[in-house]
């Protein structure tokens, strides 16, 4: 019964708290808050994206230019409960990893159809 109540009030004290902070400051944090990602997923999710992060370096040092592969796999591997371009997005807004966010921003604004080069 005891952590039914801890369970209870934790809840009840984020919600109190997402009353007095403007979540939309904080999309990714909202974004994982509405989508009820749990801790694990939370560092599943991080790890991937550090993971994705050295490998877009070490790509890009190599002289790759083209990372495509890097945004299938982040896509592949995110949790069920999230959406790519929502959470790219959300992580972008944040400043998580700016140059590998950047670079999938990039792809995703490219691949729109009707984007129209000049």
């Amino acid at each position: 019964m005891r952590e039914i109540s801890n369970c209870n009030t934790s809840s009840f004290h984020i919600h109190l708290l997402s009353n007095i902070i403007d979540m939309n400051q904080y999309p990714f944090i909202k974004l994982l808050i509405e989508k009820n990602i749990n801790k694990k997923e939370y560092d599943e999710l991080f790890n991937l994206l550090e993971k994705l992060d050295k490998n877009y370096l070490v790509q890009k040092e190599e002289g790759l230019i083209n990372f495509t592969s890097l945004l299938v796999h982040f896509a592949g591997m995110l949790n069920e409960k999230l959406d790519p371009t929502e959470t790219i997005l959300a992580l972008k807004k944040e400043g998580y990893y700016p140059s590998l966010i950047n670079e999938f921003l990039a792809i995703l604004n490219d691949k729109e159809p009707n984007k129209r080069r000049r």
